[in-house]
């Protein structure tokens, strides 16, 4: 009885030491500097609120100023500008960005009672012929613009710098040129980047409160508000992939450190830690992400501009929908018109033949032409026959996965596929037609075709022309028809698409349509109101969030203002925004050089004493004390890697890439660069270079002298030149004034091409 309490005894004092386990703080916490981030804060309260201010107005005053000017569509205003019209019509649309900040800005136009009647077209269109609320739109922009700025003064705050160096930090974004200008206009950027800087800031304070207080309803309250705030970066711009690798590297190391024996905690307690983050950084955040699709499907109801990009049975939930009004129900020996989903290009014959032997010596089968052409033509017209001629098939439908015939109206030839190498495809087979002969006689079976349905879960259903996707998939060779316009045929093919065997059949390029019915009877052609059909909304988000992935990824033209990203740091080109011909004006993106190029010191310096520090530490010298270590290891090199999560990745992208791609790197990288000014000013000499480990009786060792004067100087002195070069380059940011040919040269510094510099 006794041994049984004993037991019961210890399992208590077990659950109660754990309990008193997880709500104290580890033991052992390095990665942002533990000792650092618990400092007093090292300047009075009121210091740091008088520079927030100061820093914060300037943000404000040089983003309000003369904000309706100028009163045209503005660069990428023609695209957010629209969406924000095709929300308050409810019509549907399509753009490869999540649509948060998008809904954001309509919801400024619904908030001041517009009605979404302008659609921003082009690019210098006037808002006083075409009113819409402008001035609005960029004010959500000018305002998130602003709040920025002391989002990043407290940021630096928090990591546990000087007024002074907060200061810096804010200053080198409030009066920079790129970001002015991205926050002045209809743009998505400032909402990306006020949720960027939000993320990391709420990440610091998570961090900080975990090491007073685990498992607090102020630990949860930050652990869930960075997670909210990632959602709103991720649900406006898939860079967001960026700052959840920022943070999730902070995260990685954080947990590394709790899993050491040394950091105290169970394996329970552990695994809670790791469950919690998972919860509140990515199931919550994925869960808020969805929720905006949900409110966009639930607003854009109506058939729009976005219609083509979707399926048909997508196309079909939408009211107004053509789909519903012009699909049609094919039946054998209909005459149809076939068109290729990617392209919009009809499955076209003529007469002409291909060539005997191409320039390359292969040879053809001298057959006829089968081709891809994207006007309406009388060689469009095919006849869909059933595998056996029989009367009785006349006026019965077809269905998807039916095998079928084609024949050419005008040449009165069979469609066919076969061996033979197609004419730019070596590897894919020629698609020709033959004449009804041969059509029947031994080699028919090359003659049939398969309508295999695109989309799972159609199989077997009537087939609607514009209504049913399907492959043309030869049943002999096991290729799908499919055709291109990257490459044209020669002249012997009339420039028009070539179109050939597939042997990849689960290339969604393969997806086909009937687009009319040429010999429809009047009783078809009458329009029976059919119900919006209803899709389940993960249906109708994985293919939205699939087409957007694909176009995204598609966007690989060249572009006259596209830069690499091995330019952005030193910002040596940029964008002409906007420009106004018979006045000499123009809006030209491009950053604040003197802020750009100090930060490009700064990231050298800070790989230059890392490799330094490493080296010498590995011959037994230990230059640097423990607190100066904490610092570089600490917060420098969390702000440094998310730097670097944030501009690595667009070396591996090959879309298109511009300067305003780099702004989120940017951003932190001013963080980063004041930081280090600090650093460097601070007396950072260890005492005894043969030690790793200091005396912590030690004043000197435990706190650091900082050299506060000369850091001040050469704060003042730097923002001096922030804001003299932003003076300078003020008539290209606000497109407000004319400048000489000689005053434009001037301003081209590096590979600027500005507009009137002739």
């Amino acid at each position: 009885m006794a041994g049984s309490k004993t037991v019961k005894n210890q399992k208590a004092d077990s659950a109660s030491k754990e309990r008193k386990t997880a709500s104290q703080p580890p033991a052992s916490y390095e990665f942002l500097g533990q000792k650092w981030l618990l400092k007093d804060l090292p300047d009075k309260a009121s210091t740091y609120r008088a520079l927030q201010w100061t820093a914060t107005l300037i943000a404000f005053a040089v983003r309000f100023k003369d904000l309706p000017y100028p009163r045209e569509v503005v660069f990428d205003e023609v695209h957010f500008g629209k969406f924000a019209s095709y929300y308050l019509e409810r019509t549907f649309f399509f753009d490869v960005h999540p649509p948060f900040a998008k809904m954001l800005i309509a919801f400024i136009g619904w908030l001041v009672g517009y009605n979404g009647a302008f659609k921003f077209d082009d690019i210098g269109l006037s808002y006083d012929s075409n009113p819409a609320p402008f001035i609005a739109y960029r004010s959500l922009s000018a305002i998130l613009g602003t709040l920025t700025v002391p989002i990043v003064f407290n940021t630096v705050k928090e990591l546990n710098f000087r007024a002074i160096t907060c200061f810096l930090a804010a200053m080198l974004v409030a009066v920079d040129c790129a970001h002015v200008i991205d926050s002045r206009l209809i743009l998505l950027d400032a909402t990306l980047i006020i949720a960027v800087a939000m993320s990391l800031y709420c990440y610091v304070r998570f961090y900080k409160i975990q090491l007073r207080a685990p498992f607090s309803s102020e630990w949860y309250g930050w652990l869930y508000a960075t997670g909210l705030s990632l959602s709103f970066v991720m649900s406006t711009k898939y860079i967001g992939v960026m700052t959840y690798a920022a943070i999730g590297v902070g995260v990685a190391f954080n947990l590394w450190q709790l899993l050491d024996v040394r950091a105290g905690l169970s394996l329970r307690v552990f695994a809670r830690h790791v469950s919690l983050r998972l919860n509140g950084l990515i199931f919550a955040p994925f869960i808020v992400y969805l929720f905006w699709f949900y409110v966009h499907f639930s607003i854009l109801t109506g058939s729009g501009p976005g219609d083509d990009f979707m399926s048909p049975q997508f196309q079909e939930t939408l009211t107004d929908s053509p789909l519903a009004k012009e699909a049609k129900q094919v039946n054998y020996y209909d005459i149809v018109t076939m068109k290729h989903k990617n392209t919009n290009a009809f499955l076209h014959s003529h007469t002409e033949l291909y060539p005997l032997r191409y320039d390359d010596g292969r040879v053809s089968s001298n057959g006829q032409q089968v081709t891809g052409y994207t006007f309406e033509d009388v060689n469009n017209q095919w006849e869909v026959l059933p595998t056996k001629e029989l009367a009785s098939n006349e006026g019965q439908p077809v269905h998807l996965d039916d095998v079928v015939r084609f024949r050419h109206i005008v040449t009165g030839t069979y469609l066919l596929a076969h061996d033979v190498a197609s004419p730019l495809y070596p590897t894919n087979e020629e698609v020709t037609t033959v004449n009804e002969e041969l059509a029947f006689g031994p080699n028919s079976h090359e003659t049939l075709f398969r309508l295999q349905s695109a989309s799972k879960g159609d199989e077997k259903q009537e087939l609607k022309t514009k209504a049913s996707l399907f492959r043309i998939l030869h049943t002999d060779t096991s290729v799908a028809l499919w055709t291109h316009n990257d490459v044209l045929l020669p002249e012997w093919g009339f420039k028009q698409q070539e179109v050939n065997g597939n042997k990849k059949l689960a290339d969604p390029e393969n997806s086909w349509y009937m687009d009319t019915i040429i010999n429809i009877d009047d009783a078809r052609k009458v329009y029976i109101h059919k119900p919006v059909k209803k899709l389940s909304f993960f249906t109708k988000w994985s293919e939205l969030q699939r087409l957007m992935f694909e176009h995204n990824n598609k966007l690989s033209s060249e572009h006259p203002f596209a830069s690499n990203p091995e330019s952005w740091p030193g910002s040596l080109s940029g964008v002409s925004f906007w420009t106004k011909d018979q006045d000499r004006k123009q809006i030209y993106f491009i950053g604040n050089l003197v802020g750009w190029w100090s930060q490009v010191v700064a990231l050298a310096i800070y790989c230059g004493l890392v490799a330094a520090d490493l080296v010498v530490r590995r011959r037994g010298i230990f230059p640097l004390n423990k607190m100066a270590r904490e610092k570089l290891y600490g917060p420098l090199s969390f702000l440094f890697i998310a730097w670097l999560c944030h501009f690595l990745p667009f070396f591996l992208m090959g879309r298109q890439k511009f300067l305003h791609h780099y702004l989120p790197a940017h951003l932190i990288a001013s963080m980063f660069s004041a930081a280090l000014w600090e650093f460097i000013f601070t007396e950072n000499k260890s005492l005894d270079l043969s030690r790793d480990e200091e005396d912590a009786a030690n004043p000197h060792a435990s706190d650091p002298k900082l050299s506060l004067v000369p850091l001040c100087v050469m704060v003042v002195a730097l923002s001096i030149g922030l804001v003299w070069l932003f003076v300078f380059f003020s008539p290209i940011v606000y497109g407000d004034i004319s400048l000489t040919v000689d005053q434009v040269k001037s301003r081209e510094f590096f590979n600027m091409k500005l507009h009137f510099s002739k």
